[in-house]
């Protein structure tokens, strides 16, 4: 991906006081003269440990093989990386292409993380050299400044590019992307469940989403703690610095038409009872002026505007549920309402769900979609300024970006969309499927300054199955599944997969037009139960929960993949956890 920044160094620094991630873009310079080459590293760190992202730019004559290296100036150990061979000595760290990403043309870059363990402070390294060629050097000086370079971190402008600023605000004091500069709220109640399992303690401080799932969840259930209690919590990890309070949205009537695993408490016709009693008590709290220094971003009602372009119109996986909300009308009343209440606040970043490329990445899918997404924020009281982005991927397990594929590669004549897995679908992975949406919603008519998040906290397919590089060359189907590294049976499937891991850790910016990487759905709250479970939850039973299920049309009617003896949706499962962490990719400690 080209970029437009010269002698940029975008360095993810930590802001002091309080629980969670700070994630500020920091250009080292800009306007400046292009040095030979120049190198992004974005840091996520804890009180022990971080993780990198670092993306070096060639600006030279192309290279077939790279070898970058700096020196750090504290105790910074690493212990693990991934797209580069990584070593260490002391100080001095060295780090070499692997066979498939050797190339590097001019205007190239390559891109490779790693996580370490540190103590004291964690400075950013002072200097770069790739092929013995010191990176992001210039004679011009030039400014800096938070948030100063066009898009922030990863932000390029044009085409897939970033809203301008990263961070920067807008006069109402609103940010462009409310992830750049702020901490994330750390759930107490998420995290002490992650700390009490074996090993937990490794991801125990990552920020997951509160779900207000029900009109119960806002005053709090069966002791825990409510909406405002959240709140109360995010002003003192807050400390003087800004942080984002992470809110799903989520009790349309009627809710989720096509399972039964998450369906709600209201019915098909409730909703006045939505508006009333769920909406207007959460937009009454969020309008407190006492919490009107966070940032809220609310992602909005998961899979319920996706389930009406695809399952209520006559096609193979119509259910009557479906068609009786897009007949109604009431899911798009409800978002509509929702978009309206909560984005009149001014500090309240609303984030409208889109499903994931497994479901919306055909043109026959997406094309409607837009429309659809339209019309919900222009319609009933909502306008485009409500929406701050949209989300993919929410509470899914679809590889952000599959390292050994493209949607461009032929293997015999035949394309990877002919392949079995990709099924002429227009997107092999989540990113490239956000990106695409973002441009052709903006040519629809959204902001262009609206961004995307991506889910990113089941989808790490780490562990002994990940492959290590492409498939082979005789068929496109072996090629296409013996590189994937999304291993499940069927990308439609989608509960408490086996085999799954924990993904890339939360972090702001990470690429063109995405605002931030999100774990929305907590690792460990279970998609649904393997078998019938009575609850006072509303929550049934899906078969495609139950690992013994032979699938239906939304699967290929393939085995569902599921992991046995699950509890009901969002009810912790340790064996889940322990699964996730272990497959974790980038790897845990």
């Amino acid at each position: 991906m080209s970029r437009t920044r010269t002698a940029m160094l975008a360095a993810l620094t930590l802001v002091a006081g309080g629980t969670g991630m700070a994630l500020t873009a920091i250009p080292a310079s800009a306007g400046a003269t292009a040095a030979p080459c120049t190198v992004d590293y974005k840091l996520n760190q804890w009180s022990t440990g971080f993780t990198a992202d670092v993306t070096v730019t060639n600006n030279g004559a192309a290279k077939s093989s790279w070898t970058l290296k700096w020196t750090y100036a504290g105790n910074q150990k690493i212990t693990s990386g991934w797209n580069a061979k990584i070593t260490q000595s002391g100080a001095n760290v060295t780090a070499a292409n692997e066979s498939y990403n050797g190339a590097l043309g001019t205007g190239g870059s390559a891109s490779f993380g790693f996580q370490g363990t540190y103590s004291g402070t964690n400075a950013v390294p002072a200097a770069f050299t790739l092929d013995g060629v010191t990176c992001n050097v210039d004679s011009g000086g030039g400014t800096g400044g938070t948030g100063g370079d066009t898009g922030g971190t990863g932000g390029d402008t044009g085409g897939t590019g970033g809203s301008t600023g990263g961070g920067a605000t807008d006069p109402s004091g609103r940010a462009d992307n409310p992830y750049v500069g702020a901490k994330v709220y750390v759930n107490p109640e998420w995290s002490k469940l992650a700390a009490a399992e074996p090993g937990g303690s490794r991801v125990s401080d990552q920020p997951t989403a509160v779900w207000l799932d029900r009109i119960a969840a806002i005053n709090g259930v069966n002791g825990g703690m409510g909406l405002r209690a959240h709140l109360d919590e995010a002003l003192k990890q807050k400390g003087s610095g800004d942080l984002v309070v992470q809110l799903v949205i989520y009790d349309l009537p009627g809710r989720d038409c096509a399972a039964l695993a998450s369906n709600g408490e209201l019915g098909p016709n409730d909703i006045d009872k939505y508006k009333t009693q769920y909406i207007d008590p959460i937009a009454s709290i969020l309008s407190d002026a006492k919490y009107a220094g966070l940032r809220i971003a609310t992602v909005i009602e998961p899979d319920s505007l996706p389930n009406l372009v695809t399952n209520a119109g006559g096609t193979n996986t119509t259910t009557d549920a479906c068609t009786t909300m897009k007949s109604n009308g009431n899911y798009e009343k409800g978002v509509s309402y929702a978009l309206d209440k909560l984005g009149a606040i001014p500090n309240v970043y609303n984030y409208i769900d889109a499903a994931h490329h497994g479901w919306l990445g055909w043109d026959t899918n997406l094309g409607p979609s837009v429309q659809e997404f339209y019309k919900v924020a222009t319609t009933n009281g909502a306008s485009l300024s409500d929406v701050t982005g949209f989300i993919v991927n929410t509470a899914n397990y679809s590889a952000t970006k599959e390292p050994n594929l493209k949607i461009t590669d032929t293997v015999n004549g035949q394309t990877v969309r002919q392949s079995k897995w990709v099924d002429w679908n227009q997107y092999v992975d989540e990113q490239s499927f956000a990106q695409g949406l973002r441009d052709k919603l903006v040519a629809a008519g959204f902001n262009s300054g609206i961004g995307m998040l991506i889910d990113t906290s089941r989808n790490g397919w780490g562990g002994s199955a990940r492959p290590s590089g492409p498939g082979p060359l005789t068929s496109v189907d072996d090629y296409v599944n013996g590189g994937r590294i999304d291993r499940r049976i069927h990308a439609g499937n989608w509960c408490n997969q086996s085999g799954a891991g924990l993904g890339e850790r939360p972090t702001a910016a990470p690429a063109a037009g995405i605002d931030a990487y999100v774990w929305v759905k907590p690792p460990g709250e279970s998609d649904g139960s393997s078998s019938a479970v009575d609850n006072d939850e509303g929550k049934g039973f899906d078969r495609m929960c139950d690992p013994t299920y032979g699938g239906n049309a939304r699967n290929g009617n393939s085995p569902t993949g599921a992991l046995p003896n699950s509890p009901v949706a969002g009810h912790w499962f340790s064996a889940q956890f322990q699964e996730l962490m272990k497959n974790a990719y980038p790897p845990l400690p």
